[in-house]
């Protein structure tokens, strides 16, 4: 088809009806000049690539279509919708959709960052300064209040799908797991949530989900910038539930009403520990950060800080106070320097974490 006449974007849904997904008319890949593999989000492969057209450099993710018989995926027409609907500082834009020589070929058309927070964290000499952790945490939150107040959940926080650019603005990426919620609340799959950052009511077996699951993730987060390395590095569900209990006791009904009738609890035999060892674990963290990595792990869901909660925190009024974002410093491109790889049909599976 003639990618100047622009593509209708389809899809066919479990039930059969059909559903069309109207974009305008869409580019040609090919006014893309691919440039090298970046990374993996959930839903497909990104490169970096300059826009023949403008010269400008953008992030170029490929649509999955591995198990797709019948048009394009629901989870890619979820993570287009919302990101059509998304405008803010620290949420990756989506600049447009363009498609290949068939339908089943499709790129989102996302704006560049130069670093992702899990290359930094592996290629950096001296870790991130607290200032420097306060000001990435802040931008986080900050994002995080625009998608909650507009009920959505991304439901895969991780330092990997935190971008940030070289004037130090960070930014959320990878909506792909990503829902919009509302009330009363719908049952949803526990099964999402990389593992080393999934809350234990998703563990037992929840499928009742509200912001308070990304709020567990920005806690594992925060705590990961903080220790310069992953708070809960789980290998399995069940070494994940036994990493959490060991270092913040073992749940009850007393502090979690509700936690005997979880689906999955009889399924582990949780070990009796009953301290909670986040300040053993964070001996120089102040009694603000403390409190606040205490709000954001709280076992009970209705309890967790949210985004704004985190954001009156009296953490981030202490000393060292949060560096400004164009003061963060700046990084050799790794993303840039990773070997390019050709756009290929069939896509490695992406990995446990």
């Amino acid at each position: 088809m003639d990618a100047r006449k622009g593509h209708p974007l389809q899809h066919r849904s479990l039930t059969g009806r059909r559903r069309i997904l109207l974009l305008g008319r869409c580019r040609s890949v090919k006014e893309f000049e691919k440039l090298n593999r970046i990374g993996e989000g959930t839903y497909g492969i990104v490169y970096r690539a300059r826009d023949t057209r403008t010269d400008e450099i953008v992030a170029l993710k490929k649509v999955r279509m591995d198990k797709e018989k019948d048009g394009i995926p629901i989870s890619s027409l979820r993570e287009i919708t919302l990101l059509l609907r998304l405008r803010h500082p620290n949420i990756v834009q989506l600049k447009e959709v363009v498609v290949g020589s068939h339908l089943e070929s499709l790129f989102l058309v996302m704006s560049y960052c130069e670093q992702d927070l899990a290359s930094l964290l592996e290629n950096m000499q001296t870790p991130f300064s607290e200032a420097q952790v306060k000001c990435i945490v802040l931008q986080l939150l900050k994002g995080l209040v625009y998608l909650h107040h507009n009920f959505i959940l991304h439901r895969d926080l991780k330092v990997s799908n935190l971008l940030m650019t070289d004037k130090g603005c960070v930014k959320i990426a990878d909506f792909g797991l990503a829902r919009v919620y509302g009330i009363p609340l719908k049952p949803m799959t526990p099964r999402v949530v990389t593992l080393w950052y999934r809350p234990p009511e998703l563990l037992l077996g929840s499928k009742t989900q509200t912001t308070a699951i990304d709020m567990w993730a920005v806690g594992c987060i925060l705590a990961e910038l903080l220790a310069h390395k992953p708070l809960l590095p789980g290998s399995s569900e069940i070494q994940q539930v036994d990493l959490i209990v060991q270092l913040l006791g073992t749940p009850n009904e007393n502090i979690w009403p509700g936690f005997s009738r979880l689906p999955l609890v009889g399924q582990y035999s949780l070990r009796k520990q009953p301290y909670n060892n986040l300040k053993n674990k964070f001996t120089w963290l102040s009694e603000a950060g403390l409190r606040l990595l205490n709000l954001l792990f709280m076992y009970n869901p209705q309890r967790r800080a949210t985004a704004n909660d985190c954001l009156e925190s009296s953490y981030f009024k202490e000393k060292p106070l949060p560096c400004e974002p164009d003061l963060m410093p700046t990084f050799p491109h790794h993303r840039n320097k990773m070997m390019a790889a050709p756009i290929a049909e069939s896509q490695p599976k992406r990995s446990k974490v």
